[in-house]
Protein backbone atom coordinates (compact mmCIF):
# COMPACT_ATOMS: atom_id res chain seq x y z
CA UNK A 1 0.00 0.00 0.00
CA UNK A 2 1.02 3.61 -1.21
CA UNK A 3 2.25 6.22 2.07
CA UNK A 4 0.79 9.37 2.21
CA UNK A 5 3.74 10.80 1.03
CA UNK A 6 3.73 8.80 -2.54
CA UNK A 7 -0.18 9.70 -2.73
CA UNK A 8 1.28 13.16 -2.19
CA UNK A 9 3.98 13.02 -4.64
CA UNK A 10 1.36 10.92 -7.13
CA UNK A 11 -0.77 13.68 -7.16
CA UNK A 12 -3.70 11.89 -5.33
CA UNK A 13 -3.58 13.94 -2.78
CA UNK A 14 -3.37 17.65 -2.41
CA UNK A 15 -0.14 19.42 -0.75
CA UNK A 16 1.47 23.22 -0.44
CA UNK A 17 4.85 21.78 -2.58
CA UNK A 18 7.60 24.45 -1.77
CA UNK A 19 9.95 23.00 -4.54
CA UNK A 20 10.32 19.34 -6.31
CA UNK A 21 13.07 17.60 -8.76
CA UNK A 22 13.47 14.34 -10.48
CA UNK A 23 14.07 12.72 -7.32
CA UNK A 24 12.41 14.66 -4.10
CA UNK A 25 9.97 16.92 -3.04
CA UNK A 26 9.30 19.55 -0.22
CA UNK A 27 5.64 20.37 0.83
CA UNK A 28 4.74 22.13 3.96
CA UNK A 29 3.66 19.81 6.93
CA UNK A 30 -0.20 20.46 7.46
CA UNK A 31 0.33 19.78 10.95
CA UNK A 32 3.36 22.25 11.80
CA UNK A 33 5.32 22.48 14.89
CA UNK A 34 6.23 26.53 13.56
CA UNK A 35 5.32 28.79 10.46
CA UNK A 36 7.27 27.09 7.69
CA UNK A 37 7.69 23.69 8.48
CA UNK A 38 8.31 21.72 5.77
CA UNK A 39 9.28 17.97 4.94
CA UNK A 40 11.28 17.00 2.18
CA UNK A 41 10.98 13.57 0.69
CA UNK A 42 12.57 11.36 -1.62
CA UNK A 43 10.10 10.20 -4.27
CA UNK A 44 10.98 6.75 -4.45
CA UNK A 45 8.75 4.86 -1.37
CA UNK A 46 11.89 3.81 1.39
CA UNK A 47 11.03 3.58 5.14
CA UNK A 48 14.19 4.12 6.62
CA UNK A 49 16.65 7.06 6.21
CA UNK A 50 19.84 4.88 6.17
CA UNK A 51 17.93 2.33 3.79
CA UNK A 52 19.00 4.89 0.82
CA UNK A 53 21.59 4.50 -1.01
CA UNK A 54 24.51 6.73 0.01
CA UNK A 55 24.00 9.08 -3.06
CA UNK A 56 20.41 9.38 -2.27
CA UNK A 57 21.27 9.96 1.11
CA UNK A 58 23.61 13.00 -0.15
CA UNK A 59 21.18 14.42 -2.38
CA UNK A 60 18.71 14.30 -0.25
CA UNK A 61 20.26 16.31 2.08
CA UNK A 62 21.66 18.33 -0.77
CA UNK A 63 18.12 19.31 -1.24
CA UNK A 64 17.07 19.56 1.91
CA UNK A 65 19.70 22.42 2.77
CA UNK A 66 18.64 24.16 -0.30
CA UNK A 67 14.88 24.11 1.39
CA UNK A 68 16.53 24.81 4.55
CA UNK A 69 18.14 28.28 2.89
CA UNK A 70 14.68 29.14 1.04
CA UNK A 71 12.96 28.73 4.47
CA UNK A 72 15.53 31.09 5.92
CA UNK A 73 14.94 33.91 3.83
CA UNK A 74 11.34 34.07 3.77
CA UNK A 75 10.38 33.01 7.87
CA UNK A 76 12.03 35.00 10.77
CA UNK A 77 13.57 32.59 12.74
CA UNK A 78 16.97 31.97 14.30
CA UNK A 79 17.51 28.84 12.40
CA UNK A 80 15.85 26.41 10.34
CA UNK A 81 16.36 22.69 12.73
CA UNK A 82 16.08 19.69 11.04
CA UNK A 83 14.81 16.01 12.18
CA UNK A 84 14.23 12.94 11.18
CA UNK A 85 12.20 10.73 13.38
CA UNK A 86 10.02 8.73 10.40
CA UNK A 87 7.59 6.67 13.16
CA UNK A 88 5.07 8.32 11.58
CA UNK A 89 4.61 7.64 8.06
CA UNK A 90 7.23 4.65 6.72
CA UNK A 91 8.64 6.84 3.60
CA UNK A 92 11.74 8.67 4.29
CA UNK A 93 11.18 12.35 5.37
CA UNK A 94 13.61 15.05 6.55
CA UNK A 95 11.95 17.80 9.06
CA UNK A 96 12.78 21.22 8.79
CA UNK A 97 11.67 23.53 10.82
CA UNK A 98 12.19 27.51 11.70
CA UNK A 99 12.82 27.51 15.06
CA UNK A 100 13.07 30.69 17.54
CA UNK A 101 13.45 28.52 21.19
CA UNK A 102 13.89 24.80 21.59
CA UNK A 103 10.41 24.02 21.77
CA UNK A 104 9.56 24.27 18.13
CA UNK A 105 11.22 20.97 17.77
CA UNK A 106 9.32 19.04 20.36
CA UNK A 107 6.24 17.91 18.36
CA UNK A 108 4.49 18.91 21.20
CA UNK A 109 3.71 22.35 19.98
CA UNK A 110 1.42 22.90 16.91
CA UNK A 111 0.35 26.20 15.06
CA UNK A 112 -3.03 26.44 13.43
CA UNK A 113 -3.03 27.99 10.03
CA UNK A 114 -5.45 28.30 6.99
CA UNK A 115 -5.09 26.83 3.96
CA UNK A 116 -4.80 29.72 2.45
CA UNK A 117 -2.06 31.30 4.59
CA UNK A 118 -0.03 27.49 3.66
CA UNK A 119 -0.49 28.22 0.21
CA UNK A 120 0.79 31.89 0.39
CA UNK A 121 3.80 30.75 2.16
CA UNK A 122 4.47 28.24 -0.04
CA UNK A 123 4.70 30.25 -2.83
CA UNK A 124 6.96 32.68 -1.44
CA UNK A 125 9.18 30.09 0.09
CA UNK A 126 9.04 28.64 -3.47
CA UNK A 127 9.78 31.90 -4.31
CA UNK A 128 13.15 31.64 -2.50
CA UNK A 129 14.04 27.98 -3.89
Amino acid sequence: MASIFTKIIEGEIPSHKIAEDHKFIAFLDVNPNAKGHTLCVPKAEVDKIFDLGEQDYLQLMQFSRQVAKALEKTVACKRVGISVIGLEVPHVHVHLIPINEMEDMSFQHKVKMSQDELASLAQEIGENF
